[in-house]
């Protein structure tokens, strides 16, 4: 085996040029804040005891789930990349003759959900970005995401997962949660994040998704009557909610109504960016796995790794 490494390693050196993914590991290698996330799991990482296998380092582990994130793996899938993708491996600081198998890989991701680490982590990773300078602004925009589940009941239990719920989006239906996200109207960035089943309401969460310390809420027609509910009364922000499209459609195009209209979706556009990367870039438009609180603690931490690529410009000037 490790012949072998030795073989892998010299040709991957020798060539010539570096593919996309060899160049978005590079990106994010620069990005994360690594020494503070694994100050994090630290506490709750196991310590070698002296009798039987040593665990890996905690530092390649991280790496290790961090890129099965990145892909949207399973464990098995993770363990085939390691063996196949020599940059991957340099990324995580393995080499062939001591990878992780699909089990190792598993109870690291095992870990993470136990303690609740990923939300833990995105909040890190924003600590971070605050630390460098991005700061939240004065306004919050709020929003909701379907992320869909397998509707079928062809599994081993003969059920559907009992965590997650139908709802209805115009005309078409959706079987699944969603992801409710907090971000700051004039970078994007996430600060806030719960996951509920699909049929929630999104203004029955909107106040788990402001910090506190803005002046002024956005959020899209779903929003209505978000400053009548028991929970925002008192509450000093300036609720900019949109009408109901019926309304919209009906205003003057050239009227001041609808230019306040317009005005307010340029900013809830902002929200989208998060959705972005955790639906497209990272794949993650399907749950993985079964409830709310696996998929919520991924999710978490995925919202981390956008917050990093939506702020990269900022932090880069």
């Amino acid at each position: 085996m490790g012949i072998q490494a030795t073989f892998a390693e010299l040709e991957y050196g020798a060539k010539k040029k570096k593919t996309r993914r060899e160049k978005f590991l590079e990106r994010m290698d620069g990005l994360i804040p690594w020494k503070e996330l694994e100050d994090v799991i630290e506490p709750h990482y196991p310590k070698g005891s002296g009798r039987g296998r040593r665990p890996y380092p905690l530092s390649a582990m991280l790496r290790v789930h961090c890129v099965q994130l990145f892909y949207n793996l399973s464990d098995p899938g993770m363990e085939d990349m390691l063996y196949e993708v020599e940059p991957v491996r340099r990324f995580a600081g393995l080499t062939l003759d001591a990878l992780p198998d699909e089990t190792t890989i598993l109870k690291f991701r095992h870990l993470l959900e136990k303690y609740g680490l990923g939300e833990r982590l995105m909040a890190s990773i924003n600590d971070c970005l605050a630390s460098r300078g991005l700061t939240l602004r004065e306004g919050t925009v709020v929003d909701a995401s379907i992320v869909e589940a397998p509707s079928s009941t062809k599994n081993r239990a003969g059920k559907r997962d009992p965590e997650m719920h139908q709802t209805r989006k115009g005309k078409q239906w959706y079987f699944g949660m969603k992801m409710h996200v907090g971000s700051d109207a004039q970078t994007g960035v996430a600060h806030s994040f719960t996951a509920t089943p699909a049929n929630e309401s999104d203004v029955a969460h909107a106040h788990r998704l402001v910090h506190g310390e803005e002046k002024v809420v956005w959020g899209d027609a779903g929003y209505q009557g978000v400053e009548k509910r028991p929970e925002n009364r008192g509450r000093d922000v300036e609720w900019r909610v949109a009408m109901r499209p019926g309304l919209r459609r009906r205003l003057a195009a050239d009227g001041e109504e609808a230019r306040r209209e317009k005005n307010k979706a340029s900013v809830r556009a902002k929200a989208e960016h998060p959705f972005f990367y955790v639906k497209r870039v990272f794949g993650y438009g399907k749950v993985r796995y079964r409830g709310l609180h696996k998929n919520g603690q991924r999710i978490a931490l995925l919202l981390g790794f956008a917050n990093l690529l939506i702020a990269e410009r900022s932090l880069a000037a």
